[in-house]
């Protein structure tokens, strides 16, 4: 009996050695994922606050397959996100300044994560302000929006 029991012990602290080893590795992961992820971001809201809305863009995907979602209108592309953009905030008094706040990232897999969070913009006669639901995916250049549903 008493080997029996040594012999379990034999096999379950190494196994559980090994599955708190990649369970630590695997937060290490997600706190760099999030991180990143947080830079991406706060470099966005620098771009934009210096009204350089080409900068600002450079945290979404580069592709036709972006999309963004607005209210009940669905804009597909990166070059056409950019258009709106530059449409609706053509001065540096509509853009105001950007703060993102309570931001949570939830990573999904090594190239995917969803991060929920709200957004503001104080401007000198109204103030603006909504949540967000981003899903970033990491791409060769670092992580990047592929979707934003903005209210």
């Amino acid at each position: 009996m008493h080997s029996q029991l040594n012999h379990r012990h034999q096999i379950f602290l190494p196994t559980l050695a090994i599955v708190l080893l990649l369970t630590a590795a695997s937060f290490a992961q997600d706190d760099k994922a999030a991180v990143a992820i947080r830079r991406v971001m706060d470099d966005q809201a620098a771009a934009w606050n210096r009204g350089d809305l080409e900068g600002f863009m450079k945290g979404y995907w580069r592709s036709d397959r972006l999309v963004f979602v607005s209210g009940d209108k669905v804009t597909r592309g990166w070059q056409a996100t950019l258009d709106n953009y530059m449409k609706g905030y053509d001065t540096r008094a509509k853009m105001g300044t950007l703060t993102f706040s309570d931001l949570e990232i939830t990573v999904l897999s090594k190239d995917a994560a969803v991060v929920l969070g709200s957004w503001s913009l104080a401007r000198e006669k109204d103030n603006p302000q909504g949540k967000f639901t981003l899903l970033f995916r990491k791409f060769k250049d670092g992580w990047r929006v592929a979707m934003d549903h903005t209210s």
